[in-house]
């Protein structure tokens, strides 16, 4: 289960490899929040980033904040 939420986090968001670090920490952020709410969406295609976007509301603090910095890791800003 860890390895399919591992490889669901970073094929969600694209994280290149420079980053792979931080999949470990989105992992753990947002673990609950992907059982919760994402749990049923089949991975790939960018599935899960869009539940994730489509129930951005309903994300935890720890979650939305990890999201936040990966994304701002990887777009530099």
């Amino acid at each position: 289960m860890k390895r399919r939420l591992a490889l669901i986090v970073i094929s969600a968001f694209a994280i290149q490899p420079a980053f792979a670090q931080d999949s470990a920490a989105l992992r753990g952020a947002c673990k609950a929040d992907y059982e919760k709410l994402c749990s049923g969406v089949m991975p790939g295609g960018g599935r899960i980033a869009n539940c994730f976007k489509a129930k951005r509301d309903q994300l935890s603090d720890t979650c939305r904040t990890a999201l936040q910095q990966a994304n701002a890791k990887r777009t530099g800003n």
